[in-house]
């Protein structure tokens, strides 16, 4: 993997450009000063990973690095100047509109599929990830992030934002999704640890302006995830006010979100309270099937095994997940089902039989 930096003051630097083969792409966190000491990479630049970027720094401007697949860098090109001795690969054409050679593909568009963001990242650029239809996953580290504008334009499968730090403490996840409109989960997931210590998804929502007779703008929203969204203070998780928003109601929003909301907030209960866990509890229990059917898609058997252990499935729930499983020819989750129903059955309390003998 190829990375281009432009040199910024205070030892630090921008990121706007990375090239590869692979649509996963895991940035490191400082690179090697072309002058001696070392640059901490701070910031994305704009349109960083957008296939189209409105412009491209000049060559004489940055600083290409490659990366091996520990995470080394060394530099190779040095203000237009190339340090290798080598010739080909490493020598693009910075112009305006240029192709880059076939080995170095550029990591964009609709190639980038998931991008690990370093702990030293605190300035995200406008539009970094504008037009990446194919992203999936975004993993960022602890600390506050600065967000411009349109980051996650039209970034439609982004699906998970993976948070490398603990749920109570401070992170930028308030500015990333005020910034995604569309359904998405955080997972606070520390690295080293089997499970995340929390799911916490937030629906999608719906911004409407409209013009009154008196020419005043109407700015409306519509959908919980935006009530979702506004529990942090300080760059920090409100876990009270966010439980207190579902028992308002989600009939309007959409079921398969809100049961999967349910469903990992009490498979991984950071700061659930008792009280909060009933209707969680109950939305989960009647909408289990939708649950299911997402598992199902994704061949996840350790997230089935984690809805089996929480006890919310009843004989008719069963009968719907064996048929789920059918469908979708997964011999593993119908076993499941069936050892977890008979177990189910099998403590149950058995009533009492009298004979007598007359």
């Amino acid at each position: 993997m190829f990375i281009d930096i432009i040199p910024l003051q205070k030892n630090t630097a921008r990121l706007t450009r990375v090239y590869g083969d692979a649509p996963c792409a895991a940035l490191p966190a400082s690179v090697p000063g072309p002058e001696g000491g070392v640059l901490a990479i701070t910031e994305l630049g704009d349109y960083c990973f957008s296939e189209k970027p409105r412009s491209l720094p000049r060559a004489d401007t940055l600083c290409r690095y490659e990366v091996s697949p520990d995470g080394t860098c060394a530099l190779v090109q040095a203000f237009g100047r190339n340090l290798t001795g080598r010739h080909g690969r490493y020598d693009l054409d910075f112009g305006e509109g240029a192709a880059a050679p076939e080995e170095l593909h550029p990591v964009c568009g609709n190639f980038v599929e998931e991008v690990i963001l370093p702990d030293s990242l605190q300035v995200i650029g406008s539009c970094a990830f504008y037009n990446c239809r194919r992203l999936r996953r975004l993993s960022v580290g602890a600390g506050d992030l600065t967000v411009g504008s349109d980051v996650f334009l039209n970034c439609f499968a982004l699906a998970d934002l993976l948070v490398r730090a603990a749920p109570e403490e401070k992170t930028g996840l308030f500015a990333l999704v005020n910034n995604i409109t569309e359904a998405v989960r955080a997972l606070f997931w520390l690295p080293g640890e089997a499970r995340p210590r929390a799911g916490l998804w937030y629906p999608a929502y719906w911004e409407d302006v409209e013009e009154s007779p008196a020419h005043i703008l109407l700015h409306t929203f519509s959908g919980q995830g935006y009530h979702y969204r506004q529990c942090f203070l300080d760059g920090k998780i409100l876990s009270a006010e966010y439980d207190a928003i579902f028992p308002d109601g989600h009939a309007a929003e959409d079921q398969g979100v809100a049961a999967m909301l349910c469903f990992d907030r009490l498979r991984w209960p950071w700061n659930l309270t008792e009280k909060a866990k009933d209707p969680y509890r109950e939305f989960l229990a009647s909408h289990t099937g939708l649950v299911l059917q997402r598992l199902l898609k994704a061949q996840d058997t350790d997230s089935i095994k984690d809805l089996l252990a929480l006890d919310v499935l009843d004989a008719a729930a069963f009968a719907e997940g064996a048929a789920l499983a059918a469908k979708a020819d997964n011999a593993a989750a119908a076993a499941l089902l069936a050892d977890a129903e008979h177990k189910k059955r099998g403590s149950a309390p058995k009533k009492r039989r009298y004979d007598f003998d007359f």
